[in-house]
């Protein structure tokens, strides 16, 4: 059985349309409604701590869970390494962006080398 895309020029231009609504909208609503009234003291507190428990989140699944969502941080070694590695430079510096670009630039170069 041989499938062929028939998907019309048309319904491109609406998929991609529908796609910029899904994007757009989660992101523009909290503006519009934050810009509008004061922001309360302990959200603001409480969202100083969502980047880094988002970040954290992404690192430890990527350091310690293998493809089969099994804990295995012995086979992440370069990843492991450039979170240690990353966890100073964080410490130090207090920068989240030097703290990713040095992680990456981490990872790329024990990657290649353990």
């Amino acid at each position: 059985m041989n499938s062929v895309n028939t998907w019309t020029t048309t319904q491109h231009f609406w998929l991609i349309i529908f796609g910029f609504f899904v994007a757009f909208l989660p992101r523009y609503i909290p503006l519009l409604v934050f810009t509008k009234r004061k922001i309360p003291d302990w959200f603001n507190e409480w969202m100083k701590y969502v980047p880094v428990s988002l970040f954290t989140a992404l690192v430890v699944k990527d350091v310690f869970i293998d493809a089969n969502y099994h804990l295995a941080p012995m086979t992440h070694l370069p990843e492991l390494a450039a979170s240690l590695i990353v966890i100073v430079i964080a410490y130090r510096t207090r920068s989240m962006a030097i703290s990713v670009i040095l992680g990456l630039i981490s990872v790329f170069l024990l990657a290649m080398v353990i």
